[in-house]
């Protein structure tokens, strides 16, 4: 039986329409006469969704117990029994409830498909087993329901469900997703414009990536050598050279100017592990085209212009760049070189662009790894070999006349032990002393050189012949053999070197102590050109016996016009030069990203201090001015001579001027604490702070019955300066209760979300359009400069401050419904502190 045919709408998230597609799909063939069935679908009062299950014959679910509640499941038997043509199955990463006969749905789709019925099904993208770390760090949701990639990569066809996020969302609010209950807390949280977006980036290229393995496999079944130019690829061929970077940049250029551009990077070596590239220059194009979005890629093969058209076509590169030969101009005599072989071979489905460099026509004065010497102690014996051997084994035969034949063959094994041992030399000597000697000694007339014979003449020849070939080609099989293994121990040395950068080790001093142990010297250097010449500064070092300047160095290796690596304790051979070179690459690459971190934080520092002293501007400007306006209104009230206060009057008003007071203590001293804040005295102090402890402290500002609060006892504490905390948190507040309609209530609700805790301030108002989101956080500006009392207060303007001091931020999102939510996000405390207060 031939197996069934299976059928996916991947969406990004629930809710773009996959069930809605299948279900249409399944009225379309079941138009055309197909036998269709619903295995398995749910329309989740979904009214649209519903009214398409309608007309569709579906198959009775079963029914399972499972700790006293009934599940329904597809009943698998039932569809195989029924036998249609077509099933639907909705849901492919499913897990079935404990007792079914399958784990999993999609192993359900897996029988049905073995018994050639063929499945149309549905997935979402943060469904798929590889990409739930991914979906996780996106929305801090851990998917516990997946399927294996593999799955869904065997489907026949794989079709795209695409909605924007911003549709999705109003979709969402119209209650066309989950119930009206449920709406706010999903908008809030998993269905955020931002997650939405990931996830939709995250289907795209995920079928995009599919789309282009079907493309590739489809060529290949049909023999098409052709490239099919979907999208731009462009193929950078470096040799190695300082011309590189230009390629690499021109190539970025070209791709820049078509949406979807990809750079693919290619160095060529010769199949036998000759290494024709500098190292140094081919770690620094490597950095270089990867920063640039592009990949680095390492090929081996004999003919260059073969395998460099071979790996575009490969790729189904459209374009070729390469730089303008570095031959002089009478070494075209060789051949026409690589540029021209490729531009005469690519066809018309490649484009091979030639740049021009300044190292063209300078001669390739690229450095090559030759082989290395043999032992001093093999190359002694060798000699012995190619010298005594001869002799000896002439006494030997003189005394036992085996003929001729036989004695040039044993000749020819002792040149072939001389070439085993000492290389090319000690054997083309052997085989000159023993054609001599057999010339003497066993050629007749002997203990003569003259030959009588012509054949002995030929016989004699071709044993020297024989000699010298056998002994080149053993020598430089010796030679090959020692160069592997030199090769496998630079490639197993760059090999950790890489590695070590993947994990993200970056510590300078660590690089060069993996240098002096690699290469067995006793102290390493990195050293840096002052403005002076002959200045020299040391950067970092490690070991006892540093060195100040390149000139006192055992071994220095130039890394740029102002950087260089200096060696104590040995000399180091030609051969260690090259792997030097990738790691003083590297000590550089890690020098530039410690010097770019730190001014990195030098510039956050700064960061931190002007927003905080804009905070500081804004509160001074906004906060202050209302217990002082009340504080004067009392105090005017009760100086007056006008009116007769009563007791009772008296105290009122006196309590105000009190908290009025109260208020501004509180509010100078935070004040001034942020003023040190700002001059750099004093950092934040951040601890272990619990919202349910601090948020009550800022509603003592807004009315009494004004604010609905929402913040559950088991919320992971975070990592906040309380004062900071609840001044951020009483001017949102006070803005939203400002704002809100009379009658209404505004939430302060706060949840966790991975490492994340959010504190969402709802209000019920008139809302700020999408393009004022920013505007109403700038201090001294009122949302569409209105009279106070209507727009949004400056106070936003000092929370966003104090929030961004505390590592966190402070955003504004559209109410569902009409309104604004201020959502406060801080960093949660660490997990083994949260344990304290029963969080896991």
């Amino acid at each position: 039986m031939a197996r069934g045919k299976l059928r996916i709408y991947l969406g990004a998230a629930p809710g773009v329409g996959k069930t809605y597609a299948m279900l249409s799909e399944a009225h379309r063939r079941l138009a055309r006469g197909t036998d269709v069935v619903v295995g398995y679908a749910e329309h989740y009062g979904r009214p649209r969704t519903e009214e398409l299950m309608r007309g569709l014959e579906r198959i009775p679910a079963r029914e399972i117990g499972y700790r006293g509640t009934v599940f329904t499941e597809m009943d698998v038997d039932a569809v195989r029994a029924r036998a249609p043509q077509v099933a639907l199955v909705d849901e492919l990463a499913h897990s079935n409830v404990p007792g079914s006969r399958n784990t999993k749905r999609w192993q359900d789709v897996d029988e049905l498909l073995a018994a050639g019925i063929d499945v149309v099904s549905t997935v979402n993208i943060q469904h798929l087993e590889s990409l739930g770390d991914v979906v996780e760090a996106i929305t801090g949701v851990r998917q516990r329901e997946t399927v294996p990639d593999e799955v869904v990569r065997r489907a026949d066809q794989i079709e795209l469900v695409d909605m924007s996020p911003e549709a999705l969302r109003r979709r969402m609010a119209h209650g066309n997703i989950y119930a009206s209950d449920k709406v706010d807390a999903a908008l809030s949280n998993y269905f955020r414009p931002g997650n939405l977006t990931a996830l939709r980036e995250l289907a795209l290229l995920w079928v995009a990536d599919r789309v282009d393995e079907y493309m590739r496999q489809y060529k290949a079944d049909h023999g098409i050598g052709d490239v099919w130019q979907a999208r731009e690829r462009i193929v950078v061929g470096l040799t190695g050279g300082a011309e590189g970077s230009t390629l690499i940049r021109r190539a970025a250029r070209l791709a820049a100017k078509g949406s979807g551009g990809e750079i693919l990077a290619v160095h060529i070596d010769a199949a036998e592990g000759l290494h024709s590239g500098s190292p140094r220059e081919l770690a620094v194009q490597r950095t270089l085209v990867e920063d640039l979005g592009g990949s680095f890629h390492h090929v081996i093969g004999d003919d260059v212009p073969t395998a460099l058209l071979d790996f575009a076509r490969g790729v189904n590169a459209t374009q070729i760049v390469l730089g303008t030969s570095r031959r002089k101009a009478w070494q075209y005599v060789l051949g026409p070189g690589v540029g021209a072989t490729v531009a005469r071979d690519s066809g018309p489905d490649l484009d091979v662009h030639i740049v021009t460099h300044e190292q063209a026509a300078k001669g390739r004065g690229l450095p090559i790894a030759r082989g290395g010497r043999l032992g001093r102690s093999r190359v002694i014996a060798g000699w012995l070999t190619g010298l005594a051997g001869p002799v000896l084994l002439t006494l030997l035969l003189t005394h036992t006349g085996i003929g001729l034949p036989s004695d040039m063959l044993l000749f020819l094994t002792c040149t072939v032990a001389a070439a085993l041992l000492g290389g090319l030399l000690p054997a083309l000597a052997s085989a000159l002393v023993g054609s001599a000697l057999i010339n003497y000694y066993f050629t007749p007339p002997v203990h003569t050189l003259a030959i009588a014979d012509s054949e002995n003449i030929v016989a004699l020849v071709v044993f020297a012949a024989v000699g010298a070939a056998v002994a080149s080609v053993v020598d430089l099989a010796a030679r090959r053999t020692q160069q592997a293994a030199r090769l496998r121990s630079e490639a197993e040395i760059l090999s950790h070197l890489a590695g070590s950068v993947l994990r993200g080790e970056r510590s300078l001093d660590a690089l060069l102590e993996r240098v002096r142990e690699t290469f067995a010297v006793e102290s390493v250097a990195l050293l840096e050109r002052e403005d002076d010449p002959a200045a020299w500064t040391r950067v970092a070092s490690v070991g006892p016996l540093t060195c100040s300047r390149p000139e006192d160095a055992d071994v220095e290796v130039p890394v740029s016009d102002r950087l260089s690596l200096a060696l104590v304790g040995r000399v180091l051979p030609a051969s260690d030069q090259r792997v030097l070179s990738a790691f003083a690459a590297q000590a550089a690459a890690a020098l530039d990203r410690q010097r770019l971190e730190d001014q990195a934080e030098q510039a956050q520092r700064q960061a931190e201090g002007n927003r905080i002293r804009t905070a500081l501007l804004a509160a001074v400007s906004h906060d202050l001015r209302t217990p002082l306006a009340a504080i004067k209104a009392s105090v005017s009230s009760l100086r007056s001579d006008d009116v007769a206060w009563s007791p009772q009057d008296e105290a009122e008003l006196l309590e105000s001027i009190e908290d009025g007071a109260d208020r501004l203590d509180h509010l100078v001293g935070n004040l001034l604490d942020m003023s040190r804040l700002s001059t750099g005295t004093v950092t934040p102090l951040l601890g272990e702070t619990d919202l349910d402890e601090v948020v009550p402290l800022a509603l003592v500002g807004v009315p009494d019955g004004s604010v609905v609060l929402d913040i559950p006892e088991s919320l992971p504490m975070v990592d906040a300066d309380p004062g900071l905390l609840e001044r951020a948190a009483a001017n949102i507040v006070e803005n939203a209760v400002k704002y809100s309609p009379p009658g209404t209530k505004v939430l302060v609700a706060a949840s966790a979300l991975g490492n994340r805790v959010e504190l969402r301030v709802v209000d019920r108002g008139p809302g700020v359009p999408d393009d004022a989101k920013e505007t109403i956080f700038e201090p001294f500006q009122r949302h569409g400069d209105r009279p106070r009392g209507n727009g949004v207060g400056l106070g936003l303007a000092v929370a966003r401050g104090f929030a961004e001091a505390m590592g966190g931020t402070l955003a504004a999102e559209d109410t569902p419904g009409g309104g604004l939510t201020m959502v406060l996000t801080l960093r949660a405390a660490r997990a083994d502190r949260n344990v304290q207060r029963g969080q896991i």
